[in-house]
């Protein structure tokens, strides 16, 4: 069994097995040949959607998914805490209808889901799906993420598979969004892989949690909560797509910084869906150490609770962090049964995100990392449809 963080050579590549974290190294040969996902399971040497198996019966074995992470208008993501794979399908340009890409990923994309929701559900004919990322820039080194399954426990079934709209180059198309479920799992042994390619699922080498969701559909999800309480600067640091996504909302409020309050607002209703039901900002003085405060609620509708927030934006230049001055302003303000959101276009600095969860203090931390990941995670991906997003919070 391979420890995580391993490091497997081109050459093992045929036989070893699959450890979470691991890396598994590219070829030297400047073309195909060197793709280390083709010799590790065979699904083909191109794409970032794979499989083994038939397409025109919807018989497959195996299937892959392999992400870049680089692409900022199709943002695919692992949270690590819930297990939860973000993946979007690869009808990424006009042009295609949503089910007749070339290699078919949207297509098999709708028939698993469909198996997953159907009376009764047809788990038995949806294929493992192998899961991984680059593993570093100008590399064909390639990391296991994990084995994952469509759909989540707490995954509405409205909300695994999504069909959404995109514009590019004046033309509207349609591209999934999909929810996968990564399998507590840690190794994925060769002699599963080879069962697999026999048409046995769930074969002697079966992993129990992958054999429990095909029998039962319960999802044992790899969940990884975090070790400490609060973000360093560091896991709050911006990618360079990220950068710039919130440089363009620093420089539109660059020169009159209480006007970022409506969009703190607006990315704070975005977070919390429909769970505010009511917002009302301030005045840009005497505003009582508060921004906006309203009212986030929750249970059924017949018989929701209310509870009061207060919220504090700060338009801050990216690299210049939020410190214990800024968040106690907000603290200072908090009544009893009462919590606070912290919107900056910058991050937190240790010390006060320390105090703030040290001390338990019922404060929401949404930082310049966060807020871009939000608008990708809604389409909103460059510059030019940033500033759009912003036009139309000023417009209403």
């Amino acid at each position: 069994m391979l420890p995580m963080g391993s490091r497997i050579s081109f050459e093992r590549l045929p036989r070893t097995d699959l450890a979470i974290g691991a890396v598994y190294e590219g070829g030297t040969q400047p073309h195909a040949a060197a793709d280390p996902l083709a010799r590790l399971l065979p699904c083909g040497n191109q794409g970032g959607f794979r499989f083994k198996g038939s397409r025109s019966d919807h018989d497959y074995r195996i299937a892959l998914i392999y992400t870049s992470g680089e692409d900022p208008d199709w943002p695919d993501s692992l949270d690590p805490e819930t297990g939860v794979f973000t993946y979007f399908g690869d009808n990424k340009r006009p042009g295609t209808d949503l089910h007749e890409t070339p290699r078919g990923g949207n297509e098999m994309l709708q028939f698993v889901f469909e198996c997953v929701h159907s009376d009764p559900p047809r788990r038995h004919r949806i294929p493992p799906f192998f899961v991984f990322r680059k593993a570093g820039p100008g590399s064909r080194d390639v990391e296991f993420l994990g084995l994952a399954v469509p759909g989540g426990k707490a995954v509405e079934p409205i909300a695994d598979l999504v069909a959404l709209w995109r514009t590019s180059f004046g033309q509207r198309f349609q591209n999934y969004r999909a929810l996968f479920t990564v399998l507590d799992i840690a190794t994925v042994s060769r002699g599963w892989i080879d069962e697999l390619l026999d048409g046995h699922r769930l074969g002697p080498h079966c992993p129990a949690p992958f054999r429990s969701w095909v029998e039962d559909g319960t999802y044992e999800a790899l969940e990884a909560p975090r070790t400490i309480d609060f973000r360093t600067p560091k896991d709050q640091a911006l990618d360079p797509q990220q950068r710039r996504l919130v440089d363009t909302i620093y420089e539109h409020y660059n020169s009159e910084p209480h006007r970022f309050e409506a969009c703190a607002m607006e990315i704070w209703r975005m977070f919390a869906n429909e769970a505010v039901s009511e917002f009302t900002g301030t005045r840009p003085t005497a505003d009582g150490g508060r921004d906006a405060f309203g009212l986030y609620s929750i249970g059924p509708a017949a018989d929701r609770i209310h509870l009061d927030f207060s919220l504090e934006a700060k338009c801050y230049q990216p690299d210049r962090g939020a410190g214990t001055r800024d968040t106690s302003r907000l603290i200072s303000r908090l009544r009893h049964r009462q919590f606070g959101v912290f919107v900056t276009t910058s991050y937190v600095g240790q010390q006060a995100y320390r105090e703030l969860r040290e001390d338990a203090h019922p404060v929401v931390v949404v930082c310049g990392k966060d807020i871009a990941e939000l608008l990708r995670g809604r389409g909103i991906s460059t510059p030019t449809a940033v500033r759009d997003w912003i036009e139309q919070i000023e417009g209403q």
